[in-house]
């Protein structure tokens, strides 16, 4: 199956799908490479403005961004061919080479090592064309979308999966901090299955078990 990518459009598909729905309860199949983080959070808060109870089924793979909106669920539902993915935000920069879809925190990251060995005047020729593809804004850019990354899962979890339990925006805070960790990822399309999913808390159910 072709993988969508989430965005403003999809919306008004939304719209339509749940015009005549008068249940407090859905079943959501996700099956996306991720996309717009803005356009998710418009998306559940569309959704859990009409239904109390949301399950997310992921047939395949719900990736970046889709896995934010899985976390708005009270539940997702994995079977052993089910995968989620990081959550780290991606930015486009203009390189020599085109644009280039990076990960924030390794954009961040550079700069920091840029930052100490280019104390070294050896080193900086070396650093000068890398640091130059760096627009004013870039590094703030950044932080804000990793920031916004983190807050919108926490705030989901905590409010819609975690609700109930005990230290549930602590707990959401972690899973946010794990799910959008680059350095312990490495890539951005790393799979992660449903048990390791189940190991940040996440409330997972075993597809095959209905």
């Amino acid at each position: 199956a072709e993988l969508l990518v989430i965005g403003e459009e999809d919306m008004q598909g939304l719209m339509e799908v749940f015009h005549r729905l008068s249940s407090n309860e859905l079943d959501l199949i996700l099956h996306s490479p991720g996309g717009s983080a803005e356009a998710t959070e418009a998306i559940v808060s569309y959704i859990r403005s009409k239904f109390s109870d949301v399950r997310v089924f992921v047939p395949h793979v719900a990736m970046s961004a889709a896995t934010m909106l899985a976390c708005s669920a009270n539940r997702i539902v994995m079977g052993n061919h089910s995968f989620i993915g990081p959550t780290d935000p991606q930015v486009v920069v203009q390189t020599q080479l085109g644009p280039q879809s990076i990960p924030v925190q390794a954009v961040l990251d550079q700069f920091e090592q840029a930052k100490r060995e280019c104390q070294d005047p050896k080193l900086l020729p070396a650093w000068l064309p890398m640091l130059s593809q760096y627009g004013p804004a870039l590094l703030t850019q950044c932080k804000e979308v990793l920031k916004l990354a983190k807050e919108l899962v926490t705030k989901w979890l905590a409010e819609y999966m975690f609700k109930g339990q005990r230290d549930a925006r602590t707990k959401a805070g972690t899973a946010a901090a794990s799910l959008a960790n680059h350095q312990v990822f490495k890539t951005h399309g790393r799979h992660i299955n449903r048990d390791q999913a189940r190991s940040f808390k996440l409330v997972i159910d075993d597809l095959e078990a209905d």
